[in-house]
């Protein structure tokens, strides 16, 4: 356990999105909203690196649907889309059996009087390569201690402009910032070195392993596909571990997944259904439980190393 800046006492679960916890694209409800064919909109969003690059231009394939989501609103045919607005659609979002009752379910494990005593704790993440705000109001947000995806701008900034105002609420505009597949690592490592809690510390500061808010060995990623193969890849590497989810009822998907463990990707997989005593539930409890009490030892054996031992009786 860390004697510095944290105490290492946090186990992070970090969640995929779309097709992890998720049936559906989690776009789905603005579509629904404005009666938009969702299939037509990804067909478009395919097509876009061919046709941009005919132009010369190369847009990245994860999230060139940003902008022309953005020229949905721009056209009229999404007139009016705010950031209020996709937070509150953000709540007719599908889930998987079980979630989000899963979350808590995990938070309990820890709660038993020998965890409480080292103040050990359990925090969910989300990292997508979606948007923000419809994660934000969806129902796992209040489970959540941190959410990595994509953000718009509404009301820009003009030049010349006043560093203390305030930007008024209006519809999106432009591009705020977003994560891809290869990006969602930068993430990772902001979980890891604390970021999220710590403001003064950012992902390119040089912050010793033993010094890190939550290290590897005590992550778990969870995703559902072979994009997701460069997070699975970093959290593997630094001795956290990995878990695909499939469709359940989908061959291809289970094909897929299938694939990544005989690839050495993942350490296991299983069905999205999270519901109490599933095969994916029970693993999580499992991996949990055994990254808990190791922790615990860690934290008792360097107990034991601190503390001086007074002379004792001769026998």
């Amino acid at each position: 356990m860390s004697k510095g800046l944290f105490l290492q006492n946090v186990i992070a679960i970090i969640w995929d999105f779309d097709q992890t916890l998720s049936p559906q694209y989690m776009q789905e409800p603005v579509f629904e909203h404005y009666g938009v064919d969702a299939n037509q909109f990804w067909k478009e969003v395919n097509s876009l690196p061919a046709y941009y690059a005919r132009a010369g231009i190369k847009v990245q394939h994860d999230t060139c649907y940003l902008g022309h989501l953005l020229t949905y609103v721009q056209s009229g045919i999404m007139a009016g889309l705010s950031n209020a607005l996709l937070r509150e659609l953000g709540g007719r979002i599908r889930f998987f059996e079980g979630i989000p009752d899963v979350f808590s379910r995990l938070r309990a494990l820890l709660e038993t009087p020998q965890y409480r005593e080292c103040d050990l704790r359990l925090e969910h993440y989300a990292v997508s390569t979606g948007l923000s705000e419809l994660i934000r109001g969806s129902a796992v947000a209040e489970h959540l201690s941190g959410v990595w995806a994509s953000e718009f701008i509404e009301t820009p900034a003009p030049p010349n402009l006043d560093p203390a105002g305030t930007p008024s609420p209006s519809t999106i505009t432009q591009i705020a910032g977003f994560l891809d597949h290869t990006t969602k690592t930068r993430a990772i490592f902001e979980i890891n070195k604390g970021i999220n809690k710590v403001k003064d510390i950012s992902v390119n500061d040089t912050v010793p392993e033993e010094e890190r808010r939550v290290p590897f060995r005590n992550m778990i990623y969870i995703a559902d596909g072979p994009s997701d193969v460069p997070s699975f890849s970093v959290i593997r590497k630094h001795g956290g571990l990995a878990y695909a989810v499939y469709h359940p009822g989908s061959p291809q998907h289970f094909a897929q997944v299938d694939a990544l463990l005989r690839d050495g990707r993942v350490d296991a997989y299983g069905p999205a259904d999270y519901r109490e005593g599933s095969q994916t539930d029970m693993w999580l409890h499992r991996q949990v439980s055994r990254i808990a009490e190791r922790m615990l030892n860690d934290r008792l054996r360097t107990l034991e190393s601190s503390v001086g031992r007074g002379p004792q009786h001769a026998g």
